[in-house]
């Protein structure tokens, strides 16, 4: 929205906290929207986040599995990683997709951008519909053991409605997905125009 209130923060220094390979945690001493003194700190990834939502000719999706090691426990989620900010974000998108699931898509749009955890960091992420696939050999990190599944999209969405996926950049991929099927707002030549989500 291009008519959003004056920030009401006020910044009076920053230092850095912390800082590794992956991320940066500043802290800023502010004057808070009351006025009063205050520390704030944030996290800023080295990265942005990126991913892909495969679609294929019938219809079908691709979700990658892996244990999260911060949550502790097994995620079900849509191609996607941490990607150069140097580079142009389908470029790094894409080339997540082909890495997890050997897919290379011939055709793809911006999906959404999302802004991930917007109270403790400035992470952003970038996703993008992917169709018009071709398979191919996977080429998983070595920090990665992930599982490939291939399911229907509407099977896939209906993960996203019950809980079965948590992931905040898979849900709002497929949820998006779900809204542009059902309002027929899919870009044209798109596999899946005739899912009801």
């Amino acid at each position: 929205m291009d008519d959003a209130p004056r920030n009401p923060w006020t910044r009076l220094s920053r230092r850095t906290a912390y800082q590794n390979p992956w991320i940066t945690i500043t802290e800023d001493q502010v004057l808070t929207p009351a006025g009063t003194p205050g520390l704030y700190a944030i996290i800023s990834p080295n990265s942005v986040a990126v991913g892909a939502l495969p679609v294929d000719a019938e219809g079908h999706t691709w979700l990658v599995g892996q244990w999260r090691y911060p949550l502790g426990r097994y995620s079900w989620e849509i191609p996607e990683g941490g990607a150069s900010k140097e580079v142009p974000p389908h470029e790094e998108a894409l080339r997540e997709l082909r890495e997890e699931t050997g897919l290379t898509a011939a055709r793809w749009q911006e999906l959404l951008r999302l802004d991930l955890s917007n109270a403790l960091s400035d992470e952003g992420a970038v996703v993008f519909l992917a169709w018009d696939l071709t398979p191919g050999e996977t080429d998983f990190d070595d920090t990665e053991a992930l599982e490939i599944r291939r399911l229907p999209v509407a099977e896939a969405i209906a993960m996203a409605h019950d809980g079965r996926i948590t992931d905040a950049i898979s849900v709002a991929a497929l949820l998006r997905l779900e809204v542009l099927a059902l309002r027929g707002q899919l870009p044209e030549g798109f596999p899946c125009s005739g899912f009801d989500g």
